[in-house]
């Protein structure tokens, strides 16, 4: 006896819909359970390439960060280098202008002008009379006053620092320039 003959007419005709409806949607199931399949393989795949993609773009910009901070750390050193070699030639000059002041001050040195030899005397000149103990032989030379000198060094000493801050300034404008 086979199990369609122990049931009723009516029903083995809806049996056979039944059965072709149950194996439809397990088809359908199984289809979309494929499917999902194939597309979680494929977002995984995307996900995948999308985090390799980043890591890529990551590693790239640490290294670029990594140069831009490698050539600055280069800059600051070159820089330092040459304020040091600014700051030693500053140094090195007051310490000439100082020696320079004590040696007016303590009248191992005076200054003097070298004077016009077509000026006759008695139009407002100075004395063209020179020691004769100095080493200057030939044109007239006139001592000046140790207060004017002092002014004269003051001068100097002005123009000295203008002169060391100017090529400081070069030196650094030049690094910079061209370190871009």
């Amino acid at each position: 006896m086979r199990f369609g003959d122990l049931m009723p007419a009516p029903y083995r005709l809806m049996v056979k819909p039944v059965l072709l409806i149950a194996l439809a949607g397990t088809s359908a199931a199984i289809t979309w359970q494929v499917q999902d399949w194939r597309y979680g393989s494929r977002l995984s795949e995307q996900s995948r390439l999308h985090t390799e993609t980043l890591n890529q773009l990551n590693l790239a910009t640490a290294a670029q960060r990594r140069a831009e901070q490698d050539k600055r750390l280069a800059l600051e050193q070159r820089l330092a280098s040459s304020e040091q070699t600014h700051y030693r030639a500053l140094s090195d000059a007051q310490r000439n202008q100082g020696r320079l002041r004590d040696r007016l001050a303590t009248a191992d040195l005076r200054l003097s002008v070298l004077l016009d030899a077509t000026t006759g005397a008695g139009n407002g000149s100075v004395s063209v009379t020179t020691a004769t103990g100095g080493v200057v032989h030939g044109s007239t030379r006139a001592e000046l006053d140790p207060a004017h000198a002092h002014r004269i060094i003051g001068i100097i000493v002005d123009g000295d620092r203008g002169l060391i801050a100017l090529a400081a300034c070069q030196a650094y404008a030049r690094e910079v320039s061209t370190s871009k």
